[in-house]
């Protein structure tokens, strides 16, 4: 038996967070980042999606259950220049590595985390 999915992309990845004014104020503000949905659903809720300009992915800031955050999210966000960005996040007060890692025959990379702790990464697309 054969069957064609019809999912076509990765469309949008969310991410707890324990404040989403803070998180959102993070991703635009510190990272860059464009807004792209933030609008009110159910009882008091909201859904907010930020993405990098030019992005189709978009990461949810979804509200963490208990409020908790802090989880290594598996996200890699790509970049020309790891070292630029890496410098540049850590100028703006963002919890980055201490350094690039660098391995043979792997892309220069580091992670950083947000406000909850929750660990994001950066790689050198080649």
């Amino acid at each position: 038996m054969t069957s064609q999915s019809r999912i076509t992309q990765v469309g949008t990845v969310g991410v707890p967070v324990s404040d989403q004014d803070r998180a959102l104020e993070f991703f635009v503000d510190l990272l860059g980042f464009e807004r792209r949905l933030d609008v009110p659903f159910g009882d008091g809720l909201r859904w907010i999606e930020v993405a990098p300009a030019g992005a189709v992915t978009t990461i949810a800031l979804v509200p963490s259950p208990g409020g908790h955050g802090a989880t290594d999210t598996g996200i890699r966000l790509t970049t020309a220049d790891a070292d630029a960005d890496h410098a540049r996040l850590r100028a703006r007060g963002v919890d980055v590595d201490p350094e690039v890692l660098r391995w043979e025959g792997v892309p220069p990379m580091f992670s950083f985390r947000d406000p909850d702790g929750n660990t994001l990464y950066v790689v050198e697309q080649r």
